[in-house]
């Protein structure tokens, strides 16, 4: 059994194999993750973070759903409903990062043609063996997050034609998000200038990631049968693609209403509509973009006009904070990792804001509004700090390195200042915007204080150990570990967050309480800054991580006294 397969891979063109285990390497941006990254390792840890969240759906399904005794044969179609509808979703919101994350991973690049160019290599192999690899992450996200609910619920519905709905109905919901993407940036490519396209792309990746979390948070809740067909009815699902494809599943389990019929087709035409548009796209791209891919150059040159930035205290930390600031902006792998936090950070607001929008405003203080906020600003700075270590490029760490003629101390208070101004203060200033929506004002102000305050802990604590400057110092490879910065949150940040939501509460409208708290976290906050700003005195920064020396013996010495 093991054999047939190999034979089959065997049969497909030598070409075509070499160029797959390349461009699969590469689906992932190897700057994003380090020098030499091990992407075979990152995609496991992807995959890992997947398949427990289908673990996690999965029990809880069976054991509270399925086993509790209350819950009636209604009441279960009804679960069935949502659990089907949020994996559609799910699934459609993990393609979309996944999507953005490789955003020029399918197109022909600079590399691709300076190199396979002269190469007896038919464009239309180049393309086949980039699909296949692209194809191939998508299924590792499907497979890991659907697998479990996919078994389950078939069997609990007792329905095999919902076994076949259910995984067509997944797969064509994430070809249509990558389709879609891909779509749209085939016909920027051909339709616009490289200098304009570079530029709009760039543009265009951050807002498709705001997109798709904040869609995901924004679409109507499944509540029961009833809602939906009354809901479908009105044609509010319309706009909706993850319903679409929902009512697509439904349709061909045999189990759709009457007035989901219309958001079904919607799923079908835009399916095929989205296959066509990505195919002809990638087609013409590969055959007309390549040549002004090598004539043109990817650098953006900087339009000459006047500006404008406010200077600090010092040169030194205005140097550093100017820098870090345009690191972020002008590289490409740095902006993509930032912004999967924002993007969060931006879901929230949404969220937020369709909270206040459904009260009619003025609403009381509640957790409501401290929660979010305390996440957004654990997010914001800590995502700073996450990517602080990635460099710009080699050359800036030399230029650095020659060029330090102050104190260490000025340059990690430039980190600390743009820690502060690039993360914190942005969230402190969204803050504001929402707490106009709650009342009364004095306990949002008193909220905005503890938040500024958070903040502030929150980059002391980065900085703690820090002898770098921001983009400027290279690492090791293989240190980058998606799950643990997905479980960091989920286990530390997200209940630090929520236990300071509920002590908050406890104190609002309680001046000498309220006072405690704030001396309390304003005292944790000047601690942490005197032992960073004394350890910062007789810091040394370094450029360079290098391995650990390891000496490894044969014990040959020992095996000849045995002896």
């Amino acid at each position: 059994m093991r054999e047939l397969p190999r034979k089959l891979v065997e049969k497909l063109p030598r070409e075509f194999r070499v160029l797959y285990r390349q461009f699969l390497l590469r689906v992932v941006d190897l700057e994003a993750l380090s020098v030499h990254a091990d992407v075979p390792r990152f995609l496991g840890q992807f995959a890992g973070v997947l398949i427990l969240i289908n673990v996690f759906r999965t029990i809880g399904f069976l054991f509270f759903e399925v086993g509790n005794p209350s819950v009636d044969p209604a009441s279960l179609i009804t679960v069935i409903w949502q659990r089907e509808q949020w994996l559609v979703s799910t699934m459609m919101l993990v393609t979309g990062l996944i999507a953005v994350v490789s955003w020029d991973a399918i197109f022909p690049d600079r590399r691709d043609a300076m190199v396979l160019g002269p190469l007896p290599v038919r464009p239309g192999m180049i393309l086949a063996a980039k699909v296949a690899a692209c194809a191939a992450v998508l299924g590792i996200a499907l497979v890991s997050l659907a697998t479990g609910m996919g078994i389950v619920l078939p069997l609990v519905a007792g329905s095999a034609r919902l076994f076949a709905g259910y995984w067509f109905s997944m797969a064509a919901a994430c070809v249509f998000v990558y389709g879609a993407v891909l779509a749209v940036q085939g016909l920027m490519a051909l339709m616009l200038p490289r200098k304009m396209f570079l530029r709009l792309s760039a543009a265009l990746q951050l807002a498709a990631f705001a997109w798709f979390v904040a869609s995901y948070f924004l679409e109507p809740t499944l509540w029961n049968p009833g809602f939906v067909r009354v809901v479908a009815a009105r044609g509010d699902l319309n706009v909706w693609p993850s319903y679409w494809f929902f009512a697509m599943e439904q349709q061909i389990a045999g189990a759709m209403p009457a007035e989901m019929r219309g958001i079904a087709m919607r799923a079908w035409i835009g399916l095929a509509v989205v296959v066509v548009g990505a195919g002809l796209s990638l087609v013409l791209c590969y055959l007309r973009t390549m040549k002004k891919t090598v004539e043109q150059p990817d650098l953006v040159p900087g339009r000459s006009r006047w500006r404008w930035t406010p200077r600090l205290r010092g040169s030194v930390e205005t140097a550093v904070v100017r820098f870090t600031a345009r690191g972020i902006t002008r590289s490409r792998h740095h902006r993509v990792i930032y912004a999967f936090y924002w993007a969060i950070v931006f879901a929230i607001t949404v969220t937020t804001l369709k909270t206040e929008a459904a009260g009619r405003w003025r609403l009381p203080v509640t957790q409501s509004y401290m929660m979010p906020t305390l996440t957004m600003m654990c997010l914001a700075v800590v995502g700073l700090r996450s990517v602080f270590a990635l460099p710009v490029a080699l050359n800036a760490n030399w230029v650095l390195q020659v060029t330090q003629l102050n104190p260490s101390q000025l340059y990690i208070a430039g980190t600390r200042r743009a820690l502060l101004l690039l993360s914190g203060a942005p969230v402190w200033g969204v803050a504001v915007l929402l707490g106009l929506g709650f009342r009364p004002l004095g306990h949002v102000a008193e909220h905005l204080l503890v938040l500024g305050l958070m903040g502030w802990i929150l980059a002391e604590l980065c900085l703690i150990g820090v002898g770098k400057i921001p983009f400027a110092c290279s690492y090791l490879p293989g240190k980058t570990n998606i799950q643990y910065v997905f479980w960091a949150f989920v286990l530390i940040f997200f209940p630090v967050a929520m236990s300071l939501a509920n002590e908050e509460m406890r104190v609002l409208g309680d001046p000498v309480r309220y006072g405690v708290m704030v001396a309390t976290l304003a005292a944790i906050a000047v601690g942490l800054w005197a032992v960073n700003r004394r350890q910062a005195r007789s810091a040394v920064l370094h450029y360079e991580e290098l391995e650990p020396e390891v000496i490894t013996t044969l014990g040959i010495g020992s095996w000849a006294d045995s002896s």
